[in-house]
């Protein structure tokens, strides 16, 4: 049942129902029109997603000619399955819509460019990171007018009862570094086939789980604080988890579509934007604790490199690290699943505490 059309109940129930709908909606969608998509792409984008030239040199070969915007296929049909599966009267649907769209437009200027000039070098930095900025203070500016007013500016610290820190108008700036700083992560992480795929659809459904509990009846039996009509959240994410899981089964090893920055800014964005609508920030560096480590070993490794003329890590981000030490791509993007999937459990644990 379409609940666009058939009215707005947001019972534990049909939110679980609607969820499973989107989930299978997404993931059918995806399997079905990857195959074409992916011709589709090789036939507009020549010599596909030009490699960077100071990555592995075993890249150069085997990922050379490799189509990319990959995510056009998690973001088309996920976006499907939201607008057929959710109750499109929710504000927190639309907010996160907006940050999910928006980002993915960054992410796909970034790799027509580089497409279109053969090119690993696209937008500049500071340019993306202020439309990143900007379309994060929108959509935070939304989720706090619908956000209840004790709760608006709140910071949770997980793993402690009730501690809540209200960060007044300084949540703003924090909740925009939180958001920007996500996307770039998993965008920092998309090195690999399969490696950003496969951390974000553990990330999501973990996400899915706490947005379900604090937004439905259940929430009294967890350690989280109860939020109104954030787990009507969980059909876009369930949805998203639908069009990953069909991706991965193109971008597994030896992919034969990379998801490129379209579909590693909007999934970051989104992700992030999730943590802040259901106050859980924190706990968002413990489920994407790989993305952060990736995120700070290209920084540490830059840093350091100005300074010094020395390198910290062999190559990064650090996934590169670990190839250079001699891991197959498969292994690492297999242990890193297996980091990332720990992390998300013990994220989840707080709930419990």
């Amino acid at each position: 049942m379409l609940t666009s059309l058939f009215g707005s109940a947001e019972t534990a129930e049909t939110i679980y129902i609607r969820g499973l709908m989107a989930f299978f909606t997404a993931l059918i969608i995806g399997l079905a029109s990857g195959s074409k998509f992916i011709t589709l792409m090789k036939q507009h984008q020549g010599k596909g997603q030009p490699i960077r030239e100071d990555g592995p040199k075993s890249h150069l070969e085997t990922k050379k000619g490799t189509p990319t915007m990959g995510g056009i296929l998690i973001i088309a049909s996920s976006l499907i399955a939201t607008l057929l599966w959710a109750n499109l009267s929710n504000p927190f649907i639309w907010s996160l819509l907006i940050i999910y769209l928006i980002y993915a437009g960054i992410g796909f200027a970034d790799d027509y460019v580089k497409v279109s000039k053969n090119s690993s070098n696209a937008i500049t930095g500071p340019h993306r990171l202020m439309m990143e900025f900007a379309a994060s203070l929108v959509s935070i500016a939304i989720i706090s007018y619908f956000t209840a007013e004790e709760q608006r500016f709140a910071l949770t610290i997980p793993y402690f009862k009730d501690w809540i820190i209200n960060l007044s108008w300084f949540y703003v700036p924090f909740a925009m570094f939180v958001i920007v700083g996500t996307a770039n992560s998993v965008n920092l992480s998309d090195g690999l086939d399969g490696l950003a795929g496969g951390l974000c659809t553990i990330a999501f459904a973990a996400f899915g789980i706490i947005v379900y509990i604090a937004g439905t009846a259940v929430s009294s039996e967890f350690n989280i604080a109860p939020l109104t009509d954030i787990g009507e959240i969980t059909v876009l994410i369930s949805a998203v988890i639908g069009g990953c899981i069909a991706f991965l089964w193109f971008n597994a090893a030896p992919a034969k579509i990379f998801m490129g920055d379209t579909g590693s800014l909007a999934l970051g964005g989104l992700l992030g934007t999730i943590a802040v609508a259901a106050k859980q920030e924190i706990l968002l560096a413990i489920i994407g604790a790989i993305f952060v480590i990736e995120a700070l070993s290209d920084i540490i490794q830059v840093f350091w490199y100005k300074r010094t003329k020395r390198r910290v890590f062999l190559m990064a981000p650090i996934h590169h690290h670990f190839e250079q030490l001699g891991w197959k791509e498969t292994t690492v993007v297999t242990r890193f699943w297996i980091i990332g999937l720990i992390c998300a459990i013990l994220g989840l644990l707080s709930l419990t505490l």
